[in-house]
């Protein structure tokens, strides 16, 4: 029997660099068993440059990635989403869309390198920490036991991971909340 394929959507508000960075890492270390996806609530138009320059020189895909809305991922023809996850804060204290399928979903947030003002060399080096903060959490994730965990026992690691270095203080409502 083939394994599940698990949607995954990266979520941030302006969709051009951490979702961007956590999209195409997951695409390529996920394998045949994750697709991966981002949008934002408020989407830039634009990913940032220092992003896909990172990207492609870490040999990630870069083909394809875009900002997005999240809106794009909402409607009927949209694909339904198991695992959603924000990675700003900003977006994890957003009301967001009534997602299809109800995925699970997690806070994994994480410093925005985009604001960094710096020098070329100082702003480069916080996207690769922030590359690096989002590879441990998808190696992490693509690790789990998924099929074997029950729902809680997946939150938790879910939530786990979202707490790993790199992690903002920041915590979502949702992972406050209990899941009913």
């Amino acid at each position: 029997m083939p394994l599940p394929v698990y949607n995954v959507l990266f979520l941030c508000t302006s969709n051009s660099a951490r979702s961007i960075l956590a999209e195409s890492i997951l695409r390529s270390e996920g394998g045949e068993r994750f697709r991966a996806f981002s949008a934002g609530s408020h989407p830039k138009g634009a990913v940032n440059p220092i992003a896909l320059d990172l990207l492609d020189r870490l040999g990630y895909p870069i083909a394809g990635l875009r900002s997005k809305s999240w809106h794009e991922f909402e409607g009927p023809d949209a694909p339904v989403m198991d695992f959603v996850f924000t990675v700003c804060d900003n977006a994890a204290g957003e009301v967001c869309p009534v997602w299809p399928g109800q995925p699970m979903t997690a806070h994994w947030g994480i410093e925005d390198p985009a604001a960094v003002d710096g020098t070329e060399m100082e702003r480069q080096a916080a996207f690769k920490t922030a590359a690096l903060y989002l590879k441990n959490r998808i190696m992490s994730f693509t690790s789990l036991p998924i099929g074997r965990l029950d729902h809680v026992a997946l939150r938790a690691e879910l939530r786990g991971i979202g707490r790993q270095e790199g992690a903002t203080p920041v915590t979502s409502l949702a992972d406050r909340a209990p899941e009913v």
